[in-house]
């Protein structure tokens, strides 16, 4: 019990009545006296009919009160934290408020490090905002035994905190006979980098376990690299994979998880009831600037060797690194080239669209070519809050662009995913995947709202309105729905190679390459439900398969990954199997 707990529970007694109440009877009635004693004496008052109710609830919650603290050591709860420290009765409300939500993948990680012999070594749960860091630790505090928790200690850092504040912490709690100590948000203590191995060396050397945990990803990986070498067991909770999503939140549907995968902030059957992060422009660009941009600028504030990755520091100075970000993300190819970064920013998402619609084979229409471009990109500019090449404060170089990929990818954000050349085998090309669809997605929608706004789709119609829109964001989850295939894919396949292969003319959007049975499997990927020939064409074409198997051996399946049920294609002239994709997803 805390200091805070237990001074609150002494304060309430006092203004509880002592004493108990009996009864008489008089002349066969049944009265009631309130009896007490005060200065050595024994009192008595009868209670009217009307109070009695309300004296006996005070009595009893005294009583009750009194009953909670006979078993706390007064010296513990008395105690004054450097910290919040939550044991004891806090601890249970703390935890309980998770009993209802069902546990990331990672859980087994932490459990199996709980409870394990492991000693000399802390364990390290980080990862971005809102992704079930603290909820993780709350489920297993909540699966804990009576005499289990009893030994265990919750401690909150605060901003202000030093590691030595921390230290007279962890030796009182040490003394006190806690075996289990959890540890959130740790990396806000300005020498935690430099002071890390104090938990392994000292704490975890004697017999505690010690969990820690925040946001600050990059703090961890430098003092993992650093202080606490080859004494940390890390577990990172920024990828969240599509199966989690559906069997940790209770939804269901790749779409879903393209609008908001990410994080574990939207609301759903088995986790919490929370909106999603990503739901509004706001909210995204909160996201980005608070668990990305200031992740990246706290480390690099905290990071003792001040020249290293000192051109991100100059771009968060000048207000830049949110806007440099956001044109990364906002890229379709999420290409990290000094040639992205510093162009006049324009909307891919909306020449593509343009080129689709002219072609389309049931309604073709060149709206989209008659469309206020300038007017559009503007808005579109306004609207994510990006700035042109002659807005920025200061040059992008070629040390911002290497250092910003290397972040984003020490993060977990981005992956990259070969694309390989039939025609060509020395061309080397990567597509960069963002592992928070939801993040673009929001960006595509303030697109969508900027197109809304030009004269020339005020004039339509609502139902072209309506088309123009859906065939644009259609377009945005293809490509997405493709990226996400690729990096699961590539995430749980480590003996194999993923890439896209490109030839002179088409391409396959996956091939799945296993060098050591020397065989390869090869996939159309289609954010459609329909099962269509024409889909097949490049994975039916002799030519194509020939030209693949000499130089990744025996094709052993080929497959379209769609939105629809699992099939044959019975009108192929070869076994074609039709994937679902929340099926191939949950399967990895």
């Amino acid at each position: 019990m805390s200091k805070n707990e237990y001074t609150r529970i002494i304060k309430e007694i006092e203004t509880l009545p002592t004493g108990g109440i009996t009864y008489k009877k008089i002349n066969g009635k049944k009265y009631a006296y309130y009896q007490w004693r005060e200065d050595g004496k024994q009192h008595s008052k009868r209670v009217k009919d009307d109070e009695l109710g309300s004296l006996a609830t005070k009595i009893a919650k005294r009583k009750e009160l009194q009953a909670l603290l006979k078993d706390v050591d007064i010296t513990e709860s008395m105690h004054e934290f450097n910290c919040v420290v939550r044991t004891g009765g806090d601890l249970d409300r703390f935890a309980d408020l998770v009993k209802d939500w069902k546990k990331r993948e990672c859980y087994k990680e932490l459990e199996n490090y709980v409870y394990s012999d492991i000693h000399d070594r802390v364990f390290i749960l980080y990862g971005l905002r809102r992704t079930g860091k603290t909820t993780l630790i709350r489920q297993l505090i909540l699966n804990m035994d009576r005499e289990t928790r009893d030994k265990t200690a919750f401690i909150q850092v605060q901003d202000n905190k030093t590691m030595a504040e921390l230290n007279q912490d962890l030796k009182f709690l040490e003394t006190n006979g806690y075996c289990y100590v959890f540890i959130d948000e740790v990396t806000l203590l300005d020498d935690f980098i430099e002071g890390a191995a104090l938990f392994s060396d000292v704490f975890a050397a004697s017999g505690m376990k010690i969990v820690l945990s925040g946001t600050d990803s990059l703090g961890f990986l430098f003092s993992e690299s650093e202080e606490l070498y080859d004494r940390c067991i890390m577990s990172h909770t920024t990828f969240i994979s599509y199966r989690e999503f559906e069997n940790v939140l209770g939804l269901h549907g790749i779409d879903d998880y393209i609008r908001y995968g990410g994080t574990m902030s939207l609301g759903g059957n088995h986790y919490n009831n929370h909106s999603t992060i990503f739901s509004t422009k706001k909210s995204t660009d909160e996201y980005v600037d608070s668990a990305i941009a200031r992740n990246i600028q706290h480390s690099l504030k905290n990071y003792q060797y001040e020249t290293h990755f000192r051109s991100l520091k100059e771009l968060y100075e000048k207000n830049e690194l949110t806007s440099v970000i956001n044109r990364i993300v906002e890229d379709i190819n999420h290409r990290f080239t000094l040639e992205v970064l510093t162009r006049d920013f324009s909307s891919h998402d909306l020449r593509v669209s343009a080129k689709n619609l002219r072609k389309d084979r049931m309604h073709p229409t060149d709206i989209l070519d008659q469309v206020d471009i300038v007017q559009v990109n503007q808005t579109l500019k306004e609207l994510l809050e990006i700035r042109d090449k002659q807005e920025q404060s200061i040059q992008i170089t070629d040390a911002h662009r290497k250092e910003i990929k290397e972040y984003l990818d020490l993060l977990d954000l981005t992956v990259e995913i070969e694309n390989r050349w039939m025609t060509d085998f020395n061309k080397k090309e990567t597509r960069t995947v963002f592992s928070q669809p939801g993040m673009r997605y929001s960006q595509a929608e303030a697109l969508i709202q900027s197109l809304m706004q030009d004269d020339r789709f005020r004039n339509l119609s609502f139902n072209e309105r309506k088309r123009i829109t859906e065939r644009i964001l259609d377009e945005v989850k293809g490509r997405m729905m493709e990226d996400i295939v690729l990096l699961e894919t590539k995430l749980s396949k480590k003996n194999c190679e993923v890439f896209r292969l490109q030839f002179a003319v088409g391409e396959y959007d996956m091939v799945v390459f296993n060098p050591e049975e020397g065989n390869c499997q090869i996939y159309e990927i289609k954010h459609s439900k329909e099962m269509v020939l024409q889909q097949c064409r490049h994975l039916l074409d002799e030519q194509k398969s020939k030209e693949t198997e000499f130089r990744y051996g025996t094709i052993t399946g080929k497959y379209v990954i769609y939105r629809g049920e699992n099939a044959e294609l019975k009108e192929a002239s070869e076994p074609i199997s039709y994937l679902n994709v929340e099926d191939y997803l949950k399967n990895l």
